[in-house]
């Protein structure tokens, strides 16, 4: 037990090696920051969170080559579009919030299970969360949907403009679309993993949405970083880290804030918290964390601002609430596995064969 403790803190304090996120952080910093700049300069930064989501295409296929990168940022960066106007369906018809957190985890398991057919990095639904969560909180209007389309469906073209425009600038040549992976098979460790992530989805939104109301989707975010790894510690390990990175974000933002920076100001922020997450997302992810927490707090204080104090308690509160239920959901979860593949007793001689047979299947 000790010795597994020792493991998780070390995976937790762990820094891993850089492997080439300079260019990852430039595409991401010229994806989110340019059609930021567009909207402050036609004055519609109320729009910015479609601009910001459809800008999340390019964080896709960091370290696939460049076929698969563009295949896979193109079918992404659709998946959050589509995200986008199912939050934005659920904001129109004003659904009750209670309802939107008892949605939200259904379309989160099945994008889990597409993320993992089509083997996207980074894999799982937490972007979709954010995406339908997010929009589905936004007052809109049945004009919304296309300022989803436009601005949304805009910048995500936009970021595979850039992501096609940086391979040419790198390799001096047009590069050329190598065939594309065929699609994983969907499995029973694909099917524990869509079941896992709607529970604590599930599990977080309704708690936070009971004990805060207010951006009960950040405690589901935090819910599926918490049940993302490929085994327990893993898991263990990303949700202490989150929480960590969180709260340090956390008292980052309130400085931030603080300055009442005026737009243009905010963008430029927002954007090399961009750069630093992603320098950083694939090494230790609540270095990451410590970036992501001000450009999201960031990303809403330019959409719809709200006092800083109530932005700054819900942030650190919800991400408490989705990263304790999502641990606790990932080790029920392996505690289940481990018990369904333990060995069975063994049975005497005189079971009888067919006793037996079944034994050996089950073993």
């Amino acid at each position: 037990m000790a010795g597994s403790g020792g493991r998780v803190w070390t995976g937790v304090l762990r820094i891993a090696p850089s492997h080439g996120d300079h260019r990852v952080a430039l595409r991401a910093a010229l994806s989110v920051g340019v059609p930021l700049l567009i909207l402050w300069a036609v004055g519609r930064l109320d729009l910015s969170v479609y601009a910001s989501f459809g800008a999340f295409a390019a964080l896709y296929g960091r370290n696939d080559g460049f076929a698969d990168r563009v295949r896979m940022q193109a079918s992404a960066g659709g998946i959050l579009l589509a995200a986008m106007l199912a939050g934005t369906a659920l904001a129109v018809i004003e659904t009750p919030a209670i309802v939107s957190v008892l949605v939200v985890p259904v379309l989160a398991s099945l994008v889990t299970l597409l993320a993992y057919a089509m083997q996207w990095h980074p894999p799982g639904a937490l972007f979709v969360v954010f995406a339908i969560g997010a929009t589905a909180s936004i007052p809109a209007s049945a004009t919304s949907f296309l300022d989803v389309l436009i601005v949304g469906g805009a910048s995500v073209l936009f970021a595979l403009l850039v992501t096609v425009a940086v391979a040419i600038i790198v390799t001096r040549a047009i590069p050329t679309m190598a065939p594309s992976k065929r699609p994983q098979r969907v499995g029973n460790i694909a099917w524990e993993m869509a079941v896992t992530v709607g529970v604590a989805t599930m599990l977080a939104g309704v708690i936070g949405f009971l004990l805060l109301d207010s951006h009960w989707y950040w405690a589901m975010v935090g819910a599926v970083a918490a049940v993302s790894g490929a085994h327990v510690n893993a898991r263990v390990i990303r949700g202490l880290q989150r929480l960590a990175g969180t709260l340090l974000g956390v008292l980052a933002a309130a400085g931030i804030l603080a300055l009442h920076l005026p737009p243009l100001a905010v963008i430029a922020i927002a954007v090399v918290c961009q750069v630093g997450a992603e320098m950083f997302v694939g090494r230790n992810y609540g270095i990451a964390m410590i970036f992501v927490t001000p450009l999201a707090l960031l990303m809403v204080e330019l959409a719809a601002p709200i006092p800083a104090d109530v932005l700054l308690r819900d942030r650190a509160l919800e991400t408490v609430i989705g990263v304790a239920a999502g641990t606790l959901v990932a080790v029920i979860s392996a505690t289940l596995r481990r018990t369904r593949t333990r060995p069975g007793p063994r049975r005497s001689a005189h079971s009888g064969n067919a006793a037996a047979s079944v034994l050996c299947r089950s073993t």
